[in-house]
């Protein structure tokens, strides 16, 4: 299928993905994988052996997350807060193009405005790319 991947394979390049921002990198509380910015967690990553599991925080996307079937606000009360967790067997397609945004816009959402300045820098000047720096202005 296109954009399908294998459970470990998927985990394994959007982990990669998430560390490459600015200034992350992973911790291991509770036994999962967070990936974080300044202390702050953006990302994270479980599940066990054949599963998936990211939970982000999504303050745009975060209500048309949820009507994807493995989207479900996040627990502990973090999903009033716009966190939303994805959830994914091995059987299922593992959708890369999207799970690719809503890393970029959990990270963009927690880190501080300095780092996102310079991700944008580094950004081609396109539609989207203008679409998020505005919607994390206001």
């Amino acid at each position: 299928m296109p954009g399908s991947k294998g459970i470990e394979a998927a985990e394994n390049d959007l982990r990669e993905l998430a560390l490459r921002y600015p200034e992350t990198y992973e911790e291991f509380p509770w036994g999962h994988r967070a990936i974080k910015v300044k202390k702050k967690a953006f990302l994270f990553m479980g599940g066990e052996k054949g599963t998936l599991s990211l939970s982000l925080k999504l303050p745009l996307s975060g209500r048309i997350a949820l009507i994807h079937g493995f989207a479900s606000p996040t627990g502990y009360g973090l999903g009033k807060s716009g966190w939303v967790t994805a959830r994914f067997q091995a059987k299922d397609e593992v959708p890369m193009a999207l799970l690719r945004q809503w890393i970029d816009e959990s990270y963009r959402a927690i880190a501080p405005a300095k780092l996102v300045d310079r991700l944008d820098a580094g950004e081609s000047s396109d539609q989207s790319t203008r679409q998020r720096r505005r919607a994390k202005k206001t």
